[in-house]
């Protein structure tokens, strides 16, 4: 019995010894992928700083573009981003955790559950400037509202809407069943389960999920060009806050913008080295403010981990 058992015991071995190795494999080539990655960002983020970072000054950040490089600013530019991603994730991210939940937890699984699940995961891969197509089309001539910042906040929104919608869902699938079976066994009914359980626990997933799309979302210039954002402006919308009541002010929505990828692309297009140099100043700060955005969501996820007690 002994002696006829050996050959399993030997080629048991050479398969565990096989998968050892293919996995180290895979270790290796994912680390080496990782790594490449990483470079490529450094030399990316280097060479603008090279090319760059002796632009950048206060007068650069508050000072509005020019026909003189060595006058022009961004301020209007990154102000108009800032807004924009501000009613981007407003519209976005709200609609986006409650569909996730609502498909997550609510919806029947049935065939239209099926087919709106298999629709959402396409609409996170089409292309940028379908999106700028479908809202020229409907929210600048079919309602009329204009070439605005509300507009490129939606076209933003719908453009990083499927992204939220799938990471929500995932973080929300992340939860032991067993904590849906105790809430329910202590009483609790299915919205107590939600708000009570599910979503404290899965809010460091839905938040990167929600940082990945604005991450997306700042550097797209497509669906804004599409809409007519302009590339030269030299004014800002109307500030949000006024000194009267009722101190909110929203005639900023219904503004002419510009932002950071189409000021970027507006000086690359000149022929001017000093120019070259602007947009590189430009990219410089639309990718510090991408990786701040990144590591705030880094931060806020250990915040957030720290504080479950399964």
């Amino acid at each position: 019995m002994s002696a006829a058992a050996m050959p399993d015991r030997r080629q048991l071995g050479t398969i565990i010894s096989r998968n050892k190795l293919f996995e180290g494999l895979f270790a290796l080539v994912g680390l080496l992928i990782v790594w490449i990655a990483v470079l490529i960002l450094l030399a990316l983020f280097i060479n603008l700083a090279i090319d760059g970072a002796p632009r950048l000054s206060w007068a650069f950040l508050f000072s509005f573009p020019s026909r003189f490089p060595e006058e022009a600013g961004i301020l209007s530019a990154w102000m108009g981003t800032v807004m924009v991603m501000v009613v981007t994730a407003l519209v976005a991210v709200p609609l986006g955790i409650a569909a996730g939940l609502y498909l997550e937890e609510y919806a029947p699984k049935n065939w239209l559950t099926d087919i709106i699940e298999i629709n959402v995961t396409n609409l996170a891969g089409v292309p940028s400037i379908i999106y700028g197509l479908l809202a020229l089309g409907l929210f600048v001539y079919e309602f009329d509202m204009g070439q605005t910042v509300r507009v490129a906040g939606l076209v933003l929104a719908l453009l990083i809407l499927p992204v939220v919608i799938v990471s929500t869902r995932e973080a929300i699938r992340s939860i032991p069943y067993g904590i849906r079976e105790a809430a329910y066994a202590l009483g609790a009914d299915q919205w107590q389960v939600v708000s009570q359980h599910i979503l404290p626990y899965s809010r460091s997933g839905i938040l990167t999920g929600m940082i990945v799309g604005l991450s997306r979302a700042i550097g797209e210039t497509a669906p804004v060009i599409t809409i007519g954002a302009l590339t030269f402006i030299a004014f800002l919308p109307p500030s949000p806050i006024q000194g009267e009541p009722p101190f909110i002010n929203f005639d900023w929505l219904a503004s002419p913008f510009t932002v950071l990828p189409i000021q970027i692309f507006n000086w690359v297009s000149r022929p001017q080295q000093e120019f070259h140099l602007n947009a590189a100043a430009a990219g410089l700060v639309l990718l510090t403010m991408t990786l701040l955005m990144n590591a705030l969501a880094v931060w806020l996820r250990y915040r957030f981990r720290k504080q479950i007690r399964w």
